[in-house]
């Protein structure tokens, strides 16, 4: 990492660091002691809890790199933004899609009880992993023969979620590449499929099981499309912490769940439709500059997440120069050595935590040859 980005990641880090130590330290005590008496109270007090840690990323995207979500919607839908439960689909356009998902959670009050189907890796990444985990996010292995069970389970735990919710998964598998779109691209010609042009063939077990088994409590699905702005670079996370902006485009039709197919198999080609038509909005818009029928909704930028960044600094500063003057450690050279540790540290914490959202990190080129239709469900 170069030396610039050094001087900005480690005291970011230091906040994300040590402020997502107290949450999930508190998000641990209310697992332990609360869960076991009333999941729907714990829940609620998690929803709480998660939120002081997920709205600095979102602080960051906000107000630290001033980057832009504009939103297109009907209007009825808006309405309903976080006032229900919704089985989420988007495409994988960007490292940061998850971080759009956030922002748009935030912006409709229910960024605390926002889930996501991921890899089983992400649980043990710091921080940010061990939160997700406290949350009931559903963490897989890429093996159907294990995944199908965990899926079920996880959807079972769903039904008595008091709170409205969005379930976000991404059915494309992994993120999108210009390798992928090749290999994806082979395997529709060799198969007589509409071969894609911005997006990649989806895998829809994943999608067919969360359908079958939610369609009874969750009324809806909010297919959304997400578009990187053109002329500008591909957001990242590392981008994101050296302020680099960008325009990021969200489109969301909803779908009432009920509409859907009842086989497995008209569920799953239901997918496949929603994706060929996310590749032609996609394609009109980078030939044609247009990229949505919808009206684009005014969303704001809340200054919550301001505040609670101001909130922690004060906090830290204030814990962190207390530690010191009572320990003395600054005046020793086990101090000294004790601060360098701990700064070399974070460094190493917040380089794997910006590497695991890197689209090179993501599923090799390789996986993406074998048939798209094989179980290996997300990345």
């Amino acid at each position: 990492m170069a030396i610039p980005a050094v001087l900005v990641v480690v005291p970011l880090g230091i906040i994300l660091i040590l402020s997502g130590l107290i949450v999930n330290l508190i998000q641990a005590v209310l697992y332990i002691l609360v869960r076991p008496i009333s999941k729907n109270m714990y829940r609620r007090t998690n929803k709480v809890v998660a939120e002081l840690l997920w709205l600095e990323l979102v602080w960051l995207f906000d107000w630290w790199a001033g980057f832009k979500v504009e939103l297109y919607t009907d209007s009825e839908t808006f309405q309903l933004l976080g006032k229900e439960h919704a089985l989420l689909i988007c495409n994988h356009r960007s490292d940061i899609d998850w971080l759009v998902g956030w922002v748009l959670a935030q912006r409709t009050g229910c960024l605390g009880s926002t889930l996501a189907i991921m890899k089983k890796e992400v649980k043990c990444l710091p921080i940010i992993g061990w939160s997700m985990w406290f949350s009931d996010y559903v963490f897989l292995e890429r093996s159907w023969a294990k995944d199908e069970g965990t899926l079920q389970s996880g959807f079972r735990k769903l039904e008595d979620f008091s709170l409205p919710f969005w379930l976000a998964l991404f059915v494309e598998g992994t993120r999108y590449t210009e390798e992928k779109l090749l290999a994806a691209q082979r395997y529709a010609a060799s198969r007589g499929l509409p071969v894609p042009r911005n997006v990649l063939i989806p895998r829809t077990k994943g999608f067919v099981s969360a359908v079958t088994h939610m369609r009874s409590f969750v009324p809806a699905i909010y297919d959304c499309t997400v578009a990187v702005s053109k002329n500008q670079p591909r957001p990242t996370m590392l981008g994101i912490c050296r302020r680099q902006s960008s325009v990021m485009k969200v489109q969301i039709r909803r779908h009432q769940m009920q509409e859907l197919p009842e086989t497995a198999d008209g569920i799953g080609q239901w997918c496949k439709d929603i994706f060929v038509t996310k590749d032609a909005v996609l394609e009109r818009y980078f030939c044609m500059d247009s990229f949505s029928d919808l009206p684009q909704q005014d969303i704001g930028r809340p200054k919550k997440s301001f505040f609670v960044v101001i909130s922690w600094i004060c906090v830290l500063v204030y814990g962190i120069t207390k530690f010191f003057q009572w320990s003395s450690l600054l005046s020793s050279w086990e101090g000294i050595a004790f601060s360098a540790t701990f700064l070399v540290l974070v460094t190493i914490v917040m380089q794997i935590l910006i590497q695991s959202s890197e689209s090179e990190h993501s599923t090799p080129v390789n996986t993406v040859t074998q048939d798209p239709m094989e179980e290996r469900l997300l990345q």
